[in-house]
């Protein structure tokens, strides 16, 4: 592989750079719009019937994922620096759009599924939590990467530590499921940065602490006192109720009652239908099919991977988890290979995002956890969630693409020394 003799410009920049973009990401990238636009046009049958159009709900979100697919196209020939320093710009406005939504009152808070995670602004609505997710690794990337000693290293920690929290508590005020996922992730990119294992494990034991205490707090105190619960944490009672309905399954000896669905257990039960009618056969009812579509009031969001399940059983489901798996396994080999400690962590947190946010989705669907509310990614409906992942998908093959050029330059510089050395006439 050659390298030009001198620094391209203009259209031979960018063409110099599209012969270096990561394909794996972007079959990844296909493949998981492809899974959406067959899914959806079968999880949105309720959506359909509500709008009276039989390509609106699709093409709604197909919008948002061309938007996605056309700037992650564009931005993957950036520079990932500028992605850090967005990143910084970004972290700190989805904070002060998180602290607007829980002032009581406030003109900005936007209430969906009896949730306050939606930010307002002149009728564009959009949730922070999304871009605090973003913002938040990058910005614990950066303030990791900077650390040069072990005193650094563990002032960096408690910096992050103060920053996490920052963004973490607002969006645990209405969306614990998320801010469970952003403190794992950023636990895990401790763990990668080599922070001192105590300060994990304290970090850890405190947190474990604070969770079994509220459990019980408001189990006894609020739930089975039956008193309601006011203030900030008026949604404890929500998580503690899915929590025991997730605990509370029947016993074997009871395994044999009949089951009844009721407004408790609704959309689980018909998200285990789904699955079983997926289960039934390798490659499900297929496309088009499913019948618990038309009863999963959000079968298009948090439950689309039981639809997927009952209409290409166990090897659509293998596929799916498959293509999250590569993005884990491909940013890992990328972080490996990359000489920029930051770009590296910031790869990992965002792969790291996308995987967990993944299974904990397909988890909830087949029963495996309590409900989170958490979407697929890319795959489920929805504007912020897809714009979003196409900015991750963008910074991910960003810094590969710079990995890609990297090993062409050290490529091509070993072929040249390798040409220039001069013949050695030896002595007979």
């Amino acid at each position: 592989m050659e390298q030009p003799k001198e620094q391209p410009k203009g259209l031979e920049l960018i063409k110099y750079k599209l012969k270096f973009i990561d394909k794996t990401y972007w079959g990844v990238f296909i493949a998981l719009v492809v899974f959406a636009v067959i899914e959806l046009f079968s999880a949105t049958s309720t959506q359909v019937f509500k709008s009276g159009s039989f390509f609106g709900p699709v093409w709604h979100n197909f919008r948002f994922i061309l938007l996605g697919g056309m700037f992650s196209f564009v931005a993957q020939l950036f520079p990932s620096k500028l992605a850090r320093k967005l990143g910084n710009i970004l972290f700190w406005v989805s904070v002060v759009c998180l602290y607007l939504i829980i002032i009581p009152g406030s003109p900005f808070a936007s209430r969906i599924n009896g949730a306050e995670r939606w930010f307002d602004f002149f009728g564009f609505r959009f949730q922070p939590s999304e871009l605090a997710k973003l913002g938040l690794i990058i910005v614990v990337a950066e303030r990791l990467s900077k650390a040069k000693t072990d005193e650094e290293l563990v002032k960096a920690f408690y910096t992050t530590l103060g920053l996490a929290a920052l963004v973490i508590f607002p969006i645990l005020l209405g969306n614990l499921s998320t801010a469970v996922l952003m403190a794992s992730v950023v636990l895990l990119m401790w763990f990668l940065a080599r922070v001192p294992f105590k300060y994990l494990g304290a970090t850890i034991a405190i947190a474990l602490m604070v969770a079994i205490s509220g459990y019980f707090i408001v189990e006894y105190g609020y739930v089975r006192a039956h008193k309601q619960l006011g203030g900030p944490f008026k949604r404890a009672i929500t998580w503690v109720n899915r929590v025991d309905d997730f605990l509370d399954d029947k016993s074997p000896a009871d395994a044999d009652a009949p089951m009844v669905i009721d407004g408790d257990n609704y959309q689980k039960s018909h998200a285990n239908i789904a699955v079983a009618r997926g289960g039934a056969s390798p490659i499900g009812v297929l496309p088009g099919n499913s019948v618990e579509r038309n009863f999963l009031p959000l079968a298009f969001a948090d439950y689309i991977f039981s639809i997927i399940v009952e209409e290409t059983g166990l090897v659509g489901a293998i596929l799916l988890i498959t293509l999250y798996m590569i993005i884990l396994f491909r940013a890992c080999y990328t972080s490996s290979q990359y000489a920029d400690y930051g770009s590296m962590l910031m790869v990992m947190g965002l792969a790291l995002m996308l995987t967990m946010q993944a299974f904990i989705s397909m988890a909830v669907a087949v029963g495996m956890g309590p409900v989170t509310g958490q979407p697929l990614p890319m795959v489920s409906w929805g504007g912020t969630s897809v714009l979003v992942t196409s900015l991750y998908f963008a910074i991910l093959m960003c810094v590969s693409r710079e990995q890609n050029e990297l090993q062409a330059r050290v490529e091509a510089s070993r072929n040249a020394s390798f040409n220039d050395v001069p013949e050695v006439q030896l002595d007979n």
